[in-house]
């Protein structure tokens, strides 16, 4: 090859290399990998348990008390299960009633994991998710899910492509969207903290562009996104109540700083119109514990995450409307999120770190999340 053809050459692969490095995207495998080189935990009932299980505790006692008339959290012949283990951090559990299947998101192996209710087979749903985190169901009974790789919140659709319904606000990037709720008249109401940003391990390192942490409402029928609240220092999980006069946001600012909070808020919602007001605080957690993600009964009540603070205060808590601690489900691992299932919704699915684990219980959840 002579000297201007060989310069031709290496000229025509420098331009090839500057297109390839044009369009390369960010990683989308693990950013973990499954658990291995370690005994599983056992599955099935916790050790200790019998009935009715020591697991579950009523802080609400009166006479005869088992069930509506004390704590929800007791079914009779009952025990805390452990279903499932060998996951590194789960999270954003959500029930499809039609395929009695769980889906719930292990963040930092990227993928979204599906456990059937009728067989117990646990099997891997969707890899890589983009870093998945909180997931819900529609009122068309398709997924809606916030990813931290993405920095957005998607709609899996019923043929199975993907829709993306919320990435940016105001031609900026959202942080790194936690947990949704979708409400009866199909508006997507999300919460946008920063924990996928931070790091390389339950999503992607980048510089936040929003200046706050905010609480979202995607409209309907317009897909304008707006914020409704902007105040939080970490919102994260969220949920209505049963007849949408409430919604409930957690904040989790506390492990940034010492004097930040670690509670949950309550507001009045108008739903349809997008708006809330009188904020107050519903409940305060036990520092330096958090509560993570939450769910409704029908009665009203609000059950909650609790962990990485006091180990004996793993697990779930229940309070009801006024704010009343009626008591808690204890697990041996940090939970950080839960969901109503089964067939009559009365099954709490909980999603503790490196497992899944399951009670029945005398509550019914809401029909959506």
């Amino acid at each position: 090859m002579d000297r201007r053809a060989f310069l031709g050459a290496m000229a025509a692969g420098a331009t090839a290399l500057k297109a390839t490095a044009a369009t390369t995207e960010r990683p989308l495998g693990e950013t973990g990998v499954p658990l291995q080189g370690s005994e599983p935990l056992p599955l099935g009932p916790l050790p200790g348990g019998r009935y009715p299980d020591p697991h579950v505790e009523s802080l609400k006692k009166a006479k005869g008390a088992f069930g509506q008339t004390g704590f929800p959290g007791f079914a009779g012949t009952m025990a805390v299960e452990r279903l499932a283990t060998g996951m590194r951090w789960a999270e954003g559990p959500v029930y499809f009633p039609a395929g009695r299947y769980l889906l719930f998101s292990d963040i930092p192996n990227n993928r979204i994991m599906r456990y059937c209710e009728d067989d117990g087979h646990l099997s891997v749903f969707r890899q890589p998710s983009m870093n998945s985190n909180g997931n819900t169901i529609d009122r068309e009974g398709r997924l809606i899910t916030c990813e931290h790789g993405g920095r957005r919140v998607t709609r899996t659709e019923l043929d199975g492509s993907i829709t993306v319904i919320a990435d940016k606000y105001n031609g900026k990037k959202l942080n790194s969207p936690n947990d949704v709720a979708v409400a009866s008249d199909g508006s997507i109401w999300f919460t946008d903290p920063i924990y996928g940003i931070g790091g390389n391990y339950e999503g992607i390192k980048e510089q936040p562009e929003q200046e706050k942490h905010n609480v979202y409402r995607v409209d309907p029928k317009s897909g304008d996104i707006k914020v409704v609240v902007d105040d939080f220092v970490e919102p994260n999980g969220i949920t209505f109540s049963p007849d949408e006069k409430k919604l409930y946001v957690i904040d989790t600012g506390f492990p940034d700083g010492p004097d930040n909070p670690s509670h949950i808020r309550v507001f009045d919602v108008d739903v349809g119109g997008g708006k809330v007001s009188n904020s107050k605080v519903f409940a305060e957690m036990p520092k330096p514990s958090i509560t993570d993600g939450m769910r409704a009964d029908t009665d009203g009540n609000i059950w909650c995450s609790m962990g990485w603070g006091d180990q004996n205060e793993d697990g779930v808590r229940c309070y009801n409307s006024a704010g009343e601690l009626l008591g808690k489900i204890h697990i041996p691992e940090t939970v950080a999120n839960l969901t109503f299932g089964g067939m009559f919704r009365n099954r709490l699915y909980i999603c503790g770190s490196t497992s899944l684990y399951a009670v029945y219980t005398s509550a019914t959840g809401t029909m959506k999340p």
